[in-house]
């Protein structure tokens, strides 16, 4: 979302910008998302929520998104969600298909299975808005976790940024994710959403050897739980709910994917496992996202560091937010 929100933005201002797309399909994790757009209510919220985060990258997505919200809908894209239905954000929902199309459309250019190095000589002779999605795949192959985002999020602009001098931010440990049927489930592209597993603190959650090991409610975005399964030595770990959820439609969910659903002493257990969606930490950037030490080199959505630390914001707000941001401090 940040390189063609960047792009769609840039060429609105009179420049001729090309979208290098390493994967098959344009929309990166954002065709595969929910599509939520938000920001919390207040600032005091957003730094509540996310405590350890860089406090003017803050309030640069903070200040910039309902500007850059409704510059994303006078675009046209179907709007599924004229509000979020939580009290702690507002912002819109899309449909992904809609809004992926419609910023190819103002993007212009987008050159399909070209990634970094395709192009020789675009950087430093051009200048670039690194916008590769993170460092997700290779962090969930690293660590044993499920993947829950494109397949190509594998920390190119991250390497690329550090090779020209670029610092990080935030902890390169942390990630948003979601718990999710653990194998032998199949887990779609289509289905991440469908199959995710939210239980609002409603389940247990046990290790593989039956021992609580996530005591008290999680977060509401949940993205800590699946952090703490994470830690776990597989990866993995069980939910257990009363028997009578066995018609609700995580449960039916997770045992059409393939998934091990076990009933037991009017229980069951849900076999659940930690998948990425994408990195929090990454490149370190200034408040316009340039990066320091490297002239004409700017970043932008999960490539960047240190915003959600500690916590969770919406990456597809930092997205929106930074992209167009890139776009604007690269043309002046």
């Amino acid at each position: 979302m940040a390189g063609l929100c960047a792009a769609a933005r840039a060429r609105e201002l009179g420049a001729d910008p090309v979208v290098l797309e390493k994967g098959s399909r344009p929309g990166g994790s954002m065709l595969l998302s929910s599509c939520v757009a938000w920001r919390y209510r207040t600032f005091e919220d957003f730094r509540a929520e996310c405590p350890g985060g860089d406090e003017e990258l803050q309030r640069a997505v903070f200040d910039g998104f309902d500007e850059a919200l409704d510059w994303l809908v006078s675009l046209g894209p179907t709007v599924v969600w004229e509000d979020t239905p939580n009290p702690r954000t507002t912002g819109k929902r899309f449909d992904p298909r809609s809004l992926t199309e419609t910023l190819v459309r103002a993007a212009g250019d987008v050159r399909i299975g070209q990634g970094l190095g395709t192009v020789p000589g675009t950087w430093p002779k051009e200048t670039m808005v690194l916008a590769t999605g993170g460092f997700a795949v290779r962090y969930a192959r690293e660590h044993g976790l499920l993947v829950r985002c494109n397949p190509w999020s594998d920390g190119d602009g991250l390497d690329f940024a550090r090779e020209q001098g670029a610092g990080t931010a935030g902890d390169l440990d942390e990630f948003y994710g979601r718990a999710m049927p653990a194998p032998p489930a199949r887990m779609r592209e289509e289905d991440y959403v469908r199959l995710s597993q939210l239980w609002d603190g409603e389940a247990r959650v046990v290790n593989e050897a039956g021992e609580e090991f996530f005591l008290g409610p999680p977060a509401w975005h949940e993205s800590d739980l699946a952090q703490a399964i994470a830690r776990q030595p597989s990866g993995t770990a069980w939910f257990v709910v009363p028997a009578d959820f066995r018609d609700d439609e995580r449960v039916v969910a997770l045992r059409e994917a393939g998934g091990t659903v076990v009933k037991a002493d009017g229980e069951l257990r849900l076999h659940v496992a930690a998948a990425v969606t994408h990195t929090q930490g990454g490149i370190r950037i200034r408040p316009d996202a340039s990066i320091p030490g490297a002239e004409g080199l700017f970043a932008a959505g999960a490539d960047v560091g240190g915003i959600s630390t500690g916590g969770y914001s919406s990456g597809l707000a930092a997205a929106l937010v930074l992209g167009r941001i890139a776009a604007e401090a690269a043309l002046r």
